[in-house]
């Protein structure tokens, strides 16, 4: 024979009971838990938005995949953006060090800028030593001609000569007036200053030839 027990609540609750009941247990901690956070709902409705995308008549093929793809690139751009700067266009390497025996930490504009102070208060020697170095610095930044610690004037002048055949001669003229009054001690003058300086910037606008490799059919 089976007992009956007494029951504490309606077997037949009416709609508002019913509507309480659900409300209450719902709001339990282990309903809580279960419900998606935030960020479930904002992923789901992505990927819904993502999903109902359809490009010309209606195709949806690979249209997630693109489209995230994009995403993607687009985020890794703003991060780089932030992490290195705008671009600039034509930016040089960095060189720094031992130029024609003397340790420099300058740039090729601004040896350049100390060449034109110089010869603004026509100090031609100090001038035409600034310029070719400023030409010397320039060439290594670009690359095209490097300088090392043991590298002389005319020395660097004949390698640069090399890639810029054009100049060759008046690369080799420069090294000569800097050597005249870096180390033979004679006087600068004005005709020498300008002719380097002249050299100087026909060079920052000169791009090497590309050098006929040796064999190469015709």
């Amino acid at each position: 024979m089976i007992a009956s027990w007494p029951l504490d609540v309606p077997v037949d609750p009416t709609a508002p009971e019913a509507r309480d009941w659900i409300i209450m247990e719902l709001s339990k901690p282990e309903y809580r838990a279960a419900q998606p956070t935030w960020f479930d709902r904002l992923s789901s409705e992505f990927w819904a938005w993502l999903t109902s995308l359809k490009f010309g008549d209606g195709v949806t093929t690979q249209a997630p995949v693109l489209l995230i793809a994009l995403a993607v690139i687009v985020a890794a751009l703003v991060a780089a953006f932030f992490i290195f700067g705008p671009p600039r266009l034509g930016r040089r390497s960095v060189v720094t060090g031992s130029l024609f025996g003397a340790d420099d930490q300058r740039s090729a504009a601004d040896i350049r800028r100390a060449a034109e102070d110089a010869a603004s208060r026509g100090e031609w020697t100090v001038a035409i030593e600034e310029m070719f170095r400023s030409i010397a610095r320039g060439l290594a930044e670009r690359t095209i001609v490097t300088t090392s610690p043991g590298s002389t004037a005319r020395d660097f002048a004949a390698r640069a000569g090399a890639q810029l055949p054009g100049f060759a001669d008046a690369l080799a003229s420069a090294a000569v007036a800097f050597d005249e009054v870096r180390y033979l001690g004679r006087d600068g003058e004005e005709r020498a200053y300008r002719s380097s300086a002249s050299l100087e910037s026909e060079l920052r606008s000169t791009r090497p030839a590309l050098t006929a490799v040796t064999g190469a059919p015709r």
